[in-house]
């Protein structure tokens, strides 16, 4: 097994950090360029693998969609092979194939959709036979699991025959993210309501256009952390907007209670080191993927945090709420379970010499926990799985000023 070890390092002086593109637009404009015919100019589109897994099915079209680990190309794909009448077996790595997407075929079956599971009932694999007539324009769908299976029937809606009514049931969880897809969609020309709970879109055609891809919110997360976690310093997160697309832009208002000051300027954020005031509680229903990072900071600054709309994390990459608990503990920290939807970050009183962390063969675990660095010595299990999102992030830690090691197998 390969280990990183990274020295513990506490001030950081004038950094200047490239963030990655944000993955979550590149993988919805490259879904609505393909459904255009690939007549757009899409610019900074992500390095990340989920985003490469994309691009390269999209343009070698095999007879087999193998998404590996990307739950996100997984959804999208299966919308768009439907909709565009191919013959494709969906699949993917071990743990993407259990990962639900009943949802999604129910809800695409309803439209017409002609979907086989090949293994397990709700989960992938799956063989999709195309679309060949729409049986109805009005459809409903949980709104409480997965954003993402919205996004994959928003964004086919346009070339539906009838159009689409969809009807988001329950709690919209991941709000944001829908928004995002609209809205990318309304840049490439298409006019759509959505009153209540109720989303609207007649047929009509994609607009061709030119779409560069902004920076990434989540990466940026990261290093919000690794500031508030240090005794001093600053960092310069190149390509932030003010006004963005992504609901992971929370982090700048739960990052400002727990000392950091966020400032635009021109090409990017300034973050500088200031007094923590406390983060008492946060609710994380529309920006999930901010939760281990908040969670690891609150533990490592004595916050004793509430967090609710955690829901969706026990269908990622991994179960995060079984790994946060598990990673926590590792360094005298709990995220308590109050309720099935409600936890508590108990803070860590002692910090161990050093701490090991595992990462589930999920990014964002090797991720969040990396501003463990500014209290003790800290060691990464299978640092390489950043690649799913951040390829260059370790390579920007050692830029940072952190120093790194590759140990080929466990010392401890």
């Amino acid at each position: 097994m390969q280990l990183l070890r990274l020295t513990q390092k506490t001030e950081f002086s004038e950094v200047f950090l490239p963030l990655p593109s944000s993955k979550s637009e590149s993988n919805r404009a490259l879904v609505i360029d393909a459904l255009t015919d690939g007549e757009n100019i899409l610019s900074n589109l992500a390095e990340a693998r989920d985003t490469q897994t994309m691009i390269r099915l999209l343009q070698t079209n095999p007879a087999v969609f193998d998404v590996l680990d990307a739950g996100t190309t997984m959804r999208f794909l299966t919308a768009f092979v439907a909709v565009t009448n191919q013959q494709k077996v969906m699949t993917g790595t071990p743990r993407m194939c259990q990962r639900p997407i009943g949802i999604l075929v129910d809800a695409l079956r309803s439209l017409g959709a002609e979907i086989h599971y090949l293994g397990t009932e709700g989960y992938p694999p799956l063989a999709v036979q195309g679309l060949p007539s729409q049986l109805t324009e009005k459809i409903r769908i949980r709104g409480d699991v997965s954003s993402q299976y919205i996004s994959a029937i928003l964004m086919i809606a346009p070339l539906l025959p009838l159009g689409l009514e969809l009807e988001v049931e329950g709690k919209v969880g991941s709000r944001t993210y829908i928004e995002m897809t609209l809205e990318l969609m309304a840049q490439f020309g298409i006019v759509y309501s959505w009153n209540g709970n109720t989303i609207k879109i007649t047929p009509q055609p994609y607009r061709a256009t030119h779409f560069a891809v902004e920076s990434d919110w989540s990466g940026a997360s990261y290093w919000f952390s690794l500031l508030a976690c240090a005794d001093s310093g600053s960092f310069f997160l190149k390509g932030l907007k003010e006004k963005s697309l992504q609901g992971d832009a929370a982090i700048v208002e739960i990052m400002a209670h727990l000392g950091i000051r966020s400032t635009f300027q021109e090409g990017g954020l300034l973050l500088e080191k200031q007094v923590v005031t406390g983060l008492k509680s946060w609710d994380f229903t529309h920006c999930p993927d901010l939760a281990q990072t908040v969670a690891v900071t609150c533990a490592i600054l004595g916050q004793n945090a509430v967090f609710t709309g955690l829901e969706s994390l026990r269908i990622k990459e991994t179960d995060r709420i079984h790994a946060l608990q598990q990673e926590l503990a590792k360094f005298h920290a709990e995220l308590r379970e109050i309720s099935p939807d409600t936890f508590q970050v108990i803070p860590s009183v002692t910090m161990p010499r050093r701490v090991q962390i595992h990462t589930y063969e999920d990014h964002r675990m090797a991720m969040a926990f990396m501003p463990l660095v500014t209290k003790t010595e800290l060691w990464i299990e299978d640092p390489e799985v950043v690649n799913k999102s951040y390829p260059s992030f370790w390579t920007q830690v050692e830029q940072a000023g952190i120093r790194q090691e590759i140990l080929s197998q466990n010392l401890l």
